[in-house]
């Protein structure tokens, strides 16, 4: 992962001998099954009910190449999970509670991917967010947990003592991006970009902490909580405001066609994979399966694309 000076609260307070960098052949799945979505939002709706043959040279409909590439992630998901299962035992819970963080941003990507340029500024009216602003709110919030859990573990109390309750102090927010103009700015593809970016940082700098500093108390929204009850509210983040994503864009009058709907199918189901592996270590050969999974969606789907246009 390329870093600048942006994220330096996180890298200064986080140890580069626990890093866990994002695997290649991870990112090449990655690449894979985006392919595979922007293949699916090609094909007109109307030609969904074409005929699609594949395997064995039997005969489908052209829908069903998406739900096929669905299944081959979820048959690589469950492949993953049996191949990692060896390693649970010893797996940072720090990994743990952090990995669904990433099933719930490849959600956001399935609403998100569909999305014309124009819709991020829309106005829903009532004085409620835009697509824009909540994207720059996710992202910004992203950014602010990873910052701030990396301090609280690098200065928290020593593990024998854990009655005193760390809080950041409010200077150190001052570096933090606005989340309206700065983390906000650019393309529906930009914004998925910058997400992608501060949430693969974070995980790669936090999920190697050992599980005693999870226990560090600090605060959450006033509250007093511990260190992992932080790391367990990136994918509760994300989630919350996928579903205002949802409500914004009904409010604007957005209708999803059916290949919009396919492709978020599709990247749930990738998201659920990949949570299996994210931010781990030694599960090279899940990582291996993933790929694969993700090589045969991408090939289903073109299948399924060159029919719907033939």
């Amino acid at each position: 992962m390329t870093t600048g000076p942006l994220d330096v609260p996180l890298l200064e307070n986080t140890d580069p001998t626990l890093a866990r960098p994002i695997p290649a052949t991870l990112l090449s799945a990655r690449t894979d099954v985006l392919a595979a979505a922007r293949d699916l939002l090609a094909i007109p709706e109307s030609a969904l009910t074409r005929p699609w043959a594949w395997i064995g040279g039997s005969e489908d409909e052209v829908r069903y190449g998406a739900y096929r590439a669905a299944e081959a992630l979820e048959e690589a998901e469950i492949e993953a999970r049996m191949l990692t299962a060896a390693a649970d035992s010893t797996e940072r819970r720090s990994a743990r509670i952090i990995a669904p963080a990433t099933g719930a941003r490849w959600d956001l990507h399935g609403l998100l991917l569909p999305l014309d340029e124009g819709l991020l500024d829309a106005d829903p009216g009532g004085g409620e967010w835009t697509i824009r602003l909540v994207m720059g709110h996710i992202i910004s919030g992203q950014r602010a947990y990873a910052w701030a859990n990396a301090w609280v573990q690098a200065h928290g109390p020593d593990p024998e003592d854990i009655t005193r309750q760390i809080r950041v102090d409010e200077t150190f927010w001052d570096a933090l991006p606005d989340e309206a103009t700065t983390e906000a700015a650019g393309t529906v593809d930009d914004l998925r970009a910058r997400l992608d970016a501060i949430t693969d940082l974070s995980a790669e700098r936090l999920a190697g902490i050992p599980d005693e500093k999870l226990v560090i108390p600090t605060r959450w929204a006033g509250f007093p909580v511990s260190l992992g009850f932080r790391f367990g509210r990136w994918a509760s983040h994300f989630r919350e405001h996928a579903i205002q994503v949802q409500k914004t864009l009904a409010m604007v009058g957005y209708v999803p066609d059916e290949p919009a709907y396919l492709v978020r199918n599709l990247l749930s189901a990738y998201g659920h994979a990949e949570a299996v592996v994210f931010g781990r270590q030694g599960v090279d050969a899940a990582v291996d399966r993933l790929a694969r999974g993700a090589t045969e969606a991408r090939a289903a789907i073109a299948s399924a694309k060159d029919a719907a246009e033939g």
